[in-house]
């Protein structure tokens, strides 16, 4: 069992991104599953271009990439990506897609098949904060998670693939009033128990996890 695992560059004028950290730090191998870690850029179409790369070169089992949501106070494993850009700000190489589709023959909507409940029960079990997230923005966290969701869909229908978002880490709210913050090392667990419950959950778990707006 190999487990791709990516993380994005810092972006948005920060000089780290938890995401990309919190794998780094991960164990090399989690339930017994071989964890290979890899940096993403931050930039439309080049993400999607360079995990493809990774799927071809690694050819894994489970790919969860992973991305930074500053205000959220929990590890949120993501159930939906739109195939939809709307940039609020640029990306690392000045791209700011507006109302584009990511895909054009693609479908509107793609649903991880990864055990988000399951792994979010993990975690919870394990006193690290974590829910399910209905939506993954339309920046360039949901680009990729479209973007893998597609590539399995059109490419690779042996492959599970999903996405989490993870809290800013506490350097990073120093000047940022009232922001959430989670530490390196419990973001860093929080992303162990969601691969072990990934690697061990062909099939999600039943149990209430939706939100009322």
């Amino acid at each position: 069992m190999k487990v791709l695992i990516t993380g994005f560059d810092p972006f948005g004028g920060e000089k780290i991104n938890p995401a990309l950290e919190a794998v780094k730090k991960l164990e090399n191998t989690i339930a017994g599953a071989e964890i290979i870690k890899e940096e993403i850029p931050t930039v439309f179409r080049k993400s999607i271009d360079r995990l493809e790369n990774l799927i071809e070169e690694h050819r894994p089992n489970i790919v969860i990439c992973v991305g930074q949501a500053g205000g959220r106070f929990q590890v949120t494993p993501e159930r939906v990506a739109i195939n939809v850009d709307d940039a609020r700000i640029a990306d690392n190489e000045g791209n700011q897609p507006i109302d584009t589709k990511i895909f054009e023959d693609g479908l509107n909507a793609y649903f991880t098949k990864l055990p988000i409940k399951a792994m979010v029960e993990e975690m919870l079990k394990n006193e690290i904060p974590a829910s399910v997230s209905n939506t993954a923005g339309t920046f360039v966290c949901n680009h990729i998670m479209y973007g893998l969701l597609y590539l399995i869909d059109k490419k690779y229908p042996g492959i599970r693939g999903g996405f989490i978002h993870v809290p800013f880490i506490p350097q990073q709210v120093l000047d940022k009033k009232n922001t959430p913050s989670m530490s390196l090392e419990n973001i860093t667990a929080g992303l162990k128990y969601a691969i072990k419950a990934s690697v061990e959950n062909r099939e999600d778990i039943k149990t209430i996890g939706g939100e009322i707006c």
